[in-house]
C-alpha cells in the first residue's frame, strides 16, 4: 500500500507541476498583459513602464520562477480591478463555491445510489429504462439551461425559492439542484452496476440460500460492497463541480469563486483568473489522489 500510494503521490505532484506551467504560460500566450493592463488608450510609454512595473520585461523562465516562488507562499499579487490582495479574494469567495459543492454532491448521492440500486434491483423492468433515460437526460442537458429552467419554474412562477444571490440556505438549493443534477448519472450508473455484478456474486446467493430476508441481503451485504466505488467517484465528482460551478454561479449571481472568475475574465484581471485556476486545478488533483487511495484502501487489487 506504501509503494501504491507513494506513486499516486509523484503522479500528482507531476501533474501539479505541469498544471502550474499550463495556468501560467496560458495567459501569457492570450496576448500582451502589459497592453491589456494598461488598456486601448494608452501610450508607449506607460504600456513599457507597466511591463516593468509588473516585471514583463523579465525572461518567461524568470518570471514563472518567480510566480511559482509565491504561489507556495500562497501569495497571488494583487488583482488589478479589485485593488486588493488575491489571496484575500479567493478566502472570501471560497466557502460559498464549497458550500454549493458540498450540497451539490449531497443532492446527487442522495438520488442518484437509491435509483442506480433500484435500477438494478429492477432490471430490464420499466423502472430500469426510466432510471437510464433519467442518466442520459442529465449528460445532454446543459446546466446552465436546466438552471435557467429551475429560476422559471420555481423562482418566477412558483415563488418558492429565491433567484439569485447567497444570503439564506434557500438561495443554495436552486444552484445545487441544477449543479448535483450534473453528477447524477455516472453515480446512478456505477450503483446499478456495482449492483448488479454484486448481485450475482456466490455471497449473495449463499445469503439468500440461508434464508436472509430480502431487505437485509440488499443492504448489508451487496449495497455495503457496491457503494465501494462510488465513494471514490464521489470525490472525483466534488473535483468537477468546483470546477463547473463558474456557470452555476453566473446564472444565480452566487459570490463564489466562479463568478469571481467570470468577473476577472470579463475585466483582464489575470492575477485572479491565473491563482482560481490553479486553486482549483490543486483541489482536483488532491480529490483525485484520495479517490485512487481510498479505491486501493477498499480493493487490494489495484494496488498491484
Amino acid at each position: 500500500m506504501l509503494g501504491f500510494a507513494l506513486r499516486r503521490i509523484l503522479v500528482a505532484v507531476s501533474v501539479a507541476v505541469t498544471v502550474s506551467v499550463a495556468s501560467f504560460m496560458l495567459l501569457h500566450l492570450s496576448g500582451d498583459l502589459a497592453t491589456a493592463i494598461a488598456g486601448p488608450e494608452a501610450t508607449s510609454e506607460q504600456i513599457a513602464a507597466i511591463r516593468r512595473q509588473y516585471g514583463l520585461d523579465e525572461p518567461l523562465l524568470a518570471q514563472f520562477m518567480a510566480w511559482a516562488g509565491r504561489a507556495l507562499q500562497l501569495d497571488f499579487g494583487h488583482s488589478f480591478y479589485f485593488r486588493e490582495r488575491v489571496t484575500d479574494l479567493i478566502a472570501a469567495r471560497l466557502p460559498v463555491t464549497l458550500t454549493l459543492g458540498v450540497i451539490a454532491l449531497g443532492v446527487a448521492l442522495v438520488v442518484a445510489i437509491p435509483l442506480g440500486v433500484l435500477a438494478a434491483v429492477k432490471r430490464d423492468t420499466w423502472i430500469d429504462r426510466a432510471a437510464l433515460a433519467v442518466s442520459v437526460i442529465g449528460q445532454a442537458m446543459p446546466s446552465f439551461w436546466f438552471g435557467l429552467t429551475l429560476i422559471m419554474v420555481f423562482s418566477v412562477n412558483l415563488r418558492w425559492l429565491p433567484v439569485s444571490g447567497n444570503a439564506t440556505w434557500k438561495h443554495f438549493v436552486l444552484p445545487a439542484v441544477a449543479l448535483g443534477y450534473y453528477a447524477m448519472p455516472a453515480v446512478m450508473r456505477l450503483t446499478r452496476n456495482g449492483m448488479l455484478e454484486v448481485l450475482a456474486s456466490d455471497y449473495v446467493r449463499t445469503a439468500r440460500a440461508k434464508g436472509l430476508p430480502p431487505h437485509k441481503v440488499l443492504l448489508r451485504h451487496a449495497l455495503r460492497n457496491a457503494v465501494i466505488p462510488v465513494i471514490a467517484l464521489a470525490a472525483v465528482q466534488f473535483g468537477f463541480m468546483l470546477g463547473g460551478s463558474i456557470v452555476i454561479e453566473a446564472v444565480f449571481s452566487l459570490q463564489g469563486l466562479g463568478q469571481l472568475a467570470w468577473e476577472s475574465i470579463a475585466r483582464n484581471d489575470f492575477p485572479v483568473v491565473q491563482a482560481i485556476v490553479l486553486v482549483l486545478a490543486m483541489v482536483y488533483i488532491a480529490l483525485t489522489l484520495a479517490a485512487d487511495l481510498l479505491n486501493a484502501l477498499f480493493d487490494p487489487r489495484l494496488r498491484s
